[in-house]
């Protein structure tokens, strides 16, 4: 059985999945961590063949991956990527989750350790939307991207392009590759300024690796 039949998925792929795709070589070891319902990890096994496992602190996110097939353990990338030998991964991703942990450069310097690379792909919270909301109405916004309502929300380190590309700097990570999305999904022009992806880049994703 291939990778096709063994993790079939009909649900239209996300933009940012397909950019983590295109980074990840196929048949390399992959963690996903923060993986959710796994359709991240579906895709990368079935389009790029890659020996891949997940952790997910959700008992849902668990079941829905488990029933895709994957192999998913429950687990809290603040409290569980410690435990893991250096380089026991090609590839460690973190897609949509760091804002959501709660030691995000702990957790950076982790995947960095465990993984020869790691990917990694966030909400933007400098988009010009998010500026406009607070600017304007003064309250903390709720968007396609950010759906909760500020007191029940899972994302308790918001951060910006600009941030991130600071922290990769503190921790001493090398970008490999860096790409920001628009709010249609399409790639931000890449020969503009950081300050223009922060103002209309609505996802960021990094690939990174030790310096």
């Amino acid at each position: 059985m291939d990778a096709t039949t063994a993790f079939p998925d009909h649900l239209p792929v996300r933009s940012d999945h397909r950019l983590v795709a295109d980074m990840v070589e196929p048949g390399a070891r992959v963690l996903d961590v923060g993986c959710g319902d796994g359709a991240l990890l579906a895709l990368l096994m079935r389009e790029r063949g890659v020996d891949g496992r997940g952790i997910e602190i959700s008992r849902e996110g668990v079941s829905q991956s488990v029933a895709r097939g994957l192999s998913v353990i429950q687990g809290d990338a603040d409290a569980d990527l410690a435990d893991y030998p250096d380089d026991s991964f090609d590839y460690v991703i973190l897609s949509q989750t760091i804002q959501a942990t709660r030691q995000p450069r702990q957790v950076l310097e982790h995947m960095l350790r465990i993984g020869r690379r790691a990917i990694v792909s966030f909400p933007n919270f400098g988009h010009w939307r998010i500026r406009l909301e607070l600017g304007l109405k003064g309250r903390m916004p709720v968007t396609e991207k950010l759906p909760y309502s500020w007191y029940d929300t899972p994302n308790i380190h918001f951060c910006t392009i600009r941030d991130f590309v600071a922290l990769c700097d503190e921790v001493g990570a090398q970008m490999e590759r860096a790409v920001a999305l628009n709010a249609s999904g399409e790639p931000v022009r890449v020969s503009v300024p950081w300050w223009v992806w922060n103002l209309f880049g609505e996802n960021g994703v990094f690939l990174l690796r030790r310096r």
